[in-house]
């Protein structure tokens, strides 16, 4: 599926089931509303919030498809070329943040710090007497 094509569904779905379009400002909030829940997922599942019992069947895909489908609705109903505005930033992002970010030494710092506690985690394992983890980091230290 391409970007054109999506917004054709989106606006195909909206005439056949949805009746018409709520206005760009209930739409504004349902979408800061799928971005919270994207981001209960990602802060709970990734980072240093311990997950609910009713958060661990939620699924992410299906969640950033909301946002996604909120996003077109609103190009939609602004006239908005999704395509062409994607290419347009892509070109931006392309020739301002280049060497902008392959300069960026938080970003080595923090790739390193990574690589490092990796590392760490590894040699704890190895050291708990659990064959299992010592292979593991005799395998992956040669990586």
């Amino acid at each position: 599926m391409n970007i054109e094509n999506a917004q054709k569904q989106v606006d195909d779905w909206i005439k056949a089931h949805g009746v018409r379009y709520f206005n760009e400002l209930t739409n504004m909030a349902q979408l800061t509303e799928e971005v919270g829940e994207v981001a209960r997922i990602i802060a709970r599942r990734y980072g240093e919030q311990s997950e609910k019992a009713s958060d661990k069947n939620k699924d992410l895909g299906e969640e950033l498809a909301d946002v996604l489908f909120v996003v077109l609705c609103l190009a939609n109903q602004t006239g908005i070329d999704l395509k062409d505005a994607f290419e347009k930033k892509l070109d931006i992002k392309t020739q301002r943040d280049h060497d902008r970010h392959h300069n960026n030494q938080k970003i080595k710092i923090n790739e390193l710090f990574t690589k490092n506690k990796t590392t760490r985690i590894l040699e704890q394992c190895a050291k708990s007497g659990n064959p299992f983890f010592y292979h593991s980091y005799a395998i992956l230290s040669f990586l």
